[in-house]
C-alpha cells in the first residue's frame, strides 16, 4: 500500500481537498505519513468514520502516552488533559458535569439574549455604514459573548483569549514556540479565572466547575483547568467560523440566498444542510489510537496503531448522501456528523445551531439586500477554516 505525505496540501477556501476526495472512492482506508510522528491510517468514509468515533477500541487518551510516538501534524506533543482527550469513564464524569447547561431545553432559554446581542450588534453595523467586515462585526462577537457570560468570563478580556486562542489553534500560521504559548496562556488565564471565583464565586459555569472539584472532589485541578480552557475555545471559535462561512457560501450561491430570502422557515434544515457541505477543519486533527485490531473497509487496523478521519467528507460520501456536493435545502434526511458521533458528540452542539440560527436569520431580514463588497480573506495555516475578511455592504 502507498504512503502518502499528509496533508495533501494547504487547505483551500471552502473546498474539500480532492486527493481526500478520491482516496473516498478507490481507497477509503490509507496509510499515510504525518509531518511528525510517523505513520498513521486515513480514513474519508461516512460509515468508517462513525465507527472510529463510537467505537471504545479506539482512544483518545493514549494520545497522551509520552512512551510512544503519535503521529501528529503539529510538531508539539498533546501534554494537557482534556474532556477532549479523555475515554469514558473519566469523559463521562467531566461532561456530566456541565451536560445540564447545553441541552436543547437551557439553549432555548438563551434564545432570547442571543437574539438581544446579534440586533445589538447589527445595529451598531447599520449605524456605522457599509462596507463591514461582518467578521468582526458579527461572527466573533456573538458566540463569545454567549460563552463568556456562561462560563463567567469577563467579556472585556476577548481581545486577548482571542490572541492566544489563535496561536493555540494554529499549524503553520505561527512557530512551535509561539503556539505552545498560547496554550499555556490560555491555560494560565483560566487559572487565574478559578482563583478568582473561588475568592468571589457567581452564578456561572466556571464557579459551578470550582465547587465541584473543592466541594464534591469530582474533578482536579488540572481537569478544571483544563476544562475551562476547552469550553471557552471551542464555545467561540467554532461558531464564529461557521456564521462567517455559512453568510460567504450563501452569498456566493444566489440561488440557495434567494430561496431563504422568500421563506425563512427554512433557516432551520438551510443551516444543517450548510453544516454538512462545509468543512469546518483544515486538516485531520487529532488521532486516536486502536487498543485492538479492528477491520474498516476491509483494512485491519493493528492495535497501536494511530488513526485519523476526514469527517468533512464523511458528510459528502455519495453512499449517504444523494448529490453530495449540491447544495439542497430540502433533503429527505441529512444524517451529517458534523458535530461528531459517539460519546464525544459536540457538547455545545444545541447552542451552536441556535447561534447559526439567529445570526443568519437576523441578517437575512435585517439586509435583504446584503452583498459582497471586496475581496474576501480565508485564514491560513489554522486547524479551523474561517474567514479573516468578509467585506459586505447593503
Amino acid at each position: 500500500m502507498e504512503v502518502r505525505s499528509y496533508p495533501f496540501g494547504e487547505a483551500v477556501e471552502l473546498r474539500p481537498d480532492p486527493t481526500i476526495l478520491r482516496l473516498q472512492r478507490e481507497e477509503p482506508v490509507s496509510r499515510v505519513r504525518l509531518p511528525f510522528g510517523g505513520d498513521a491510517w486515513l480514513v474519508t468514509k461516512y460509515r468508517d468514520i462513525k465507527t472510529v468515533l463510537a467505537d471504545p477500541r479506539f482512544s483518545r487518551a493514549a494520545v497522551l502516552d509520552q512512551s510512544r510516538e503519535v503521529p501528529r501534524a503539529v510538531p508539539h506533543r498533546q501534554t494537557q488533559t482534556n474532556i477532549l482527550s479523555m475515554d469514558p469513564p473519566d469523559h463521562t464524569r467531566l461532561r456530566k458535569l456541565v451536560a445540564k447547561g447545553f441541552t436543547a431545553r437551557r439553549t432555548e432559554l438563551l434564545r432570547e439574549r442571543a437574539q438581544r446581542v446579534v440586533d445589538g450588534l447589527l445595529d451598531d453595523m447599520e449605524a456605522q455604514g457599509p462596507p463591514a467586515n461582518l467578521v468582526e462585526a458579527l461572527a466573533l462577537p456573538l458566540p463569545i459573548t454567549v460563552i463568556c457570560e456562561m462560563l463567567g468570563v469577563p467579556v472585556e478580556d476577548r481581545d486577548q483569549f482571542r490572541a492566544w486562542s489563535d496561536q493555540a489553534l494554529a499549524i503553520t500560521a505561527f512557530t512551535p514556540e509561539e503556539i505552545v504559548a498560547g496554550g499555556q496562556a490560555l491555560a494560565g488565564y483560566i487559572a487565574s479565572l478559578v482563583a478568582a471565583k473561588r475568592a468571589h464565586p457567581t452564578d456561572d459555569m466556571l464557579t459551578d466547575l470550582v465547587a465541584a472539584h473543592d466541594e464534591g472532589d469530582r474533578l482536579t485541578e488540572d481537569e478544571l483547568i483544563g476544562f475551562g480552557v476547552a469550553l471557552l475555545v471551542a464555545g467561540h471559535e467554532t461558531t464564529a467560523n461557521q456564521i462567517g462561512n455559512f453568510t460567504y457560501t450563501l452569498l456566493t450561491h444566489p440561488d440557495r440566498l434567494a430561496e431563504l430570502r422568500q421563506d425563512p422557515s427554512l433557516v432551520p434544515v438551510a443551516i444543517e444542510e450548510l453544516l454538512r457541505i462545509t468543512p469546518l477543519s483544515a486538516s485531520a486533527g487529532f488521532p486516536r489510537i486502536a487498543t485492538a485490531d479492528v477491520e474498516l473497509s476491509g483494512v485491519t487496523i493493528r492495535a497501536g496503531e494511530a488513526v485519523f478521519m476526514e469527517s468533512g467528507v464523511a458528510n459528502r460520501d455519495p453512499e449517504v448522501f444523494e448529490h453530495p456536493d449540491v447544495i439542497d435545502f430540502h433533503r429527505s434526511a441529512n444524517p451529517h456528523i458534523a458535530f461528531g458521533h459517539g460519546a464525544h458528540h459536540c457538547l455545545g452542539a444545541s447552542l451552536a445551531r441556535m447561534e447559526l440560527q439567529v445570526a443568519l436569520g437576523t441578517l437575512l431580514r435585517r439586509f435583504p439586500a446584503l452583498e459582497l463588497a471586496g475581496e474576501v480573506e480565508f485564514k491560513k495555516g489554522r486547524l479551523l477554516r474561517g474567514l479573516e475578511k468578509l467585506p459586505v455592504r447593503w
